[in-house]
């Protein structure tokens, strides 16, 4: 699993993962246009990368129809994702935000997400501070358990 966002200034914020068998779009809008990518990538998880060298996505486009629909779904994918996630910085509160964050990312098992509050405001956008305050809220409503590196849901 690979974790791409963009940073500005002290601030990040997460654009989408790429997991097995998904290519990053940021990567490819780049190629295409043979620019650098305004975005970062980590891998997050052990990961095998194959790499395209530039001068064959845009021939690939034209010749092979299978590449040219898969490059099409894969914009599409990260277009729906993208948009939802802005319509979400936009319309929602951020306590809604952080969980609706952590109900989907926690592990099914133990129902607890494995995460710094730094972390997690730099995958929402937002500052530590107002991530620690929104959390403190969520524990004093017992929503959740805070534990050092870790919120488990209740």
């Amino acid at each position: 699993m690979i974790r791409v966002f963009q940073t500005r200034e002290d601030r990040e914020i997460l654009l989408y993962y790429v997991e097995q068998s998904q290519t990053c779009i940021m990567s490819l809008s780049a190629c295409f246009y043979d620019n650098k990518s305004p975005a970062q990538a980590v891998a997050i998880t052990r990961t095998v990368v194959l790499a395209i060298p530039t001068k064959y996505i845009t021939q690939w486009q034209r010749k092979f129809a299978s590449w040219n629909d898969f490059v099409i779904r894969a914009f599409r994918h990260r277009y729906d994702e993208l948009l939802n996630n802005f319509k979400s910085v936009a319309f929602d509160h951020t306590s809604t935000r952080v969980l609706e964050y952590l109900k989907n990312r926690a592990s099914k098992k133990t129902n607890k997400v494995e995460i710094s509050h730094q972390q997690l405001a730099n995958e929402l956008g937002t500052t530590r501070v107002v991530i620690s305050r929104i959390l403190k809220q969520f524990q004093l409503a017992n929503k959740i358990s805070l534990a050092r590196g870790s919120i488990q849901l209740l």
